[in-house]
């Protein structure tokens, strides 16, 4: 396979002062569908994820490819960042325009990006926005801290690209360390990095379960469950006549858990569901930070499938795919959890495997999922990957 550096010179020719960035890829084993909500969420960043070569061009003018996608993308970061385009440049140009905001950027890039798995899932965007926001950082000399490039990247996927999701990918992609479970409050942005039980190595790899099926986010019901969970918060504010804010302002962390059994009966069954998979999901990520504390992985990954199912039953997201790979994972030997990875909507399962039994794994999920979708024969995929630390240049 072409590496990073043959392809830079095919299409740069001969390049000075070249960085090198890695940017990994994340997974959320509990705390699905509630950042948005200002919810409660753990993560970890694994090994596998885009690499960034590029150098830095005086001009500010931007020349970035991609070996997974096509097409060169070009404008300068001294000009006025104009309407999206609707292709992977987007990701880009958002990340200057977030940036923009604070900054008065002279020095562009020139470079080239891989991705190391198939897109659907693990956050492929918020890999390529944190690290094109810490590459621009890095040619232009701003002094970003973990914190600011994750709300810079995050800025550019909500208002430039249009998914209204919370910090969570982001905050994986930056702020995980190998071996260790990052536990965020997405309210406060307060975090730990939480080291397995008496701080041995974690008996688990995990496991990515690539179900052939691809789809962009901002083309699916994930915009509108996110409305519907600020509409059930709406809903038990003004019944309970709490003052109501812009529904842009309005999250379920800012309505005590008490109020929708108050007022489940009265609500549209829809918005119930939304509001309860938010306070039960929150109490999963407590109870699976005293569980890894514990150093109980079978308890944690327990929780893992509970969280899938809610995310199923009250959240109702998951294509038939994944739901498939869900029950397949479950009765599956040395797995210890499993869920949709991302929103749902799209491509990957994950899961905590024992490591003994990782090729058992591989052809029985395989076999299993084939059986039911023959068509994605040439698209499924399956990897197995250790945990690691977040974005930084290598």
């Amino acid at each position: 396979m072409i590496d990073l550096f043959q392809a830079y010179r095919t299409f740069f020719g001969k390049g000075d002062a070249l960085y090198q960035l890695f940017s990994p890829y994340r997974i959320c084993p509990l705390g699905a569908h509630v950042d948005h909500q200002h919810g409660l969420v753990s993560g970890f960043a694994f090994d596998s994820g885009i690499e960034f070569l590029f150098s830095e061009t005086p001009t500010g003018k931007v020349e970035m490819c991609s070996l997974s996608f096509e097409g060169l993308m070009t404008f300068n970061v001294r000009r006025e960042i104009d309407s999206k385009q609707h292709n992977w440049g987007d990701y880009l140009r958002g990340a200057v325009w977030s940036l923009q905001k604070d900054f008065q950027l002279q020095k562009g890039i020139r470079g080239v990006v891989k991705g190391s798995m198939p897109i659907g899932g693990l956050s492929s965007s918020a890999a390529l926005l944190c690290g094109f926001v810490k590459a621009l950082d890095k040619v232009n000399g701003l002094g970003l801290d973990n914190m600011q490039v994750i709300q810079y990247a995050s800025m550019a996927e909500r208002q430039y690209v249009g998914l209204n999701n919370g910090i969570l990918d982001q905050a994986c992609v930056v702020l995980c360390e190998a071996d260790h479970l990052l536990y965020l409050d997405t309210d406060t942005s307060e975090y730990k990095l939480l080291p397995f039980g008496d701080g041995r190595k974690p008996p688990f790899k995990i496991g990515i379960f690539h179900s052939g099926v691809t789809r962009q986010l901002t083309g699916t019901d994930y915009n509108l469950r996110v409305t519907e969970c600020k509409t059930a918060a709406w809903i038990m504010q003004a019944y309970e006549d709490i003052p109501l804010k812009k529904m842009q302002d309005t999250r379920l962390r800012d309505v005590e858990e008490r109020l929708l059994e108050k007022y489940v009966e009265r609500m549209p069954e829809r918005f119930a569901k939304r509001a309860r998979h938010f306070y039960s999901e929150c109490d999963r990520v407590k109870a699976g930070v005293e569980a890894w504390k514990r150093g109980d992985i079978h308890e944690f990954g327990r929780l893992v499938f509970e969280s899938c199912e809610s995310s199923m039953n009250n959240y109702e997201c998951g294509s038939p795919e994944l739901i498939e790979l869900y029950k397949i994972m479950r009765r599956t030997d040395g797995i210890y959890g499993g869920r949709f990875s991302g929103a749902g909507f799209k491509g990957a399962c994950i899961a905590l495997v024992d490591p003994e039994k990782e090729e058992y794994i591989r052809q029985y999920v395989t076999q299993e999922y084939l059986k039911v979708f023959p068509q994605y024969e040439e698209g499924f995929k399956v990897f197995f990957c250790n945990t690691s630390s977040g974005v930084d240049f290598l």
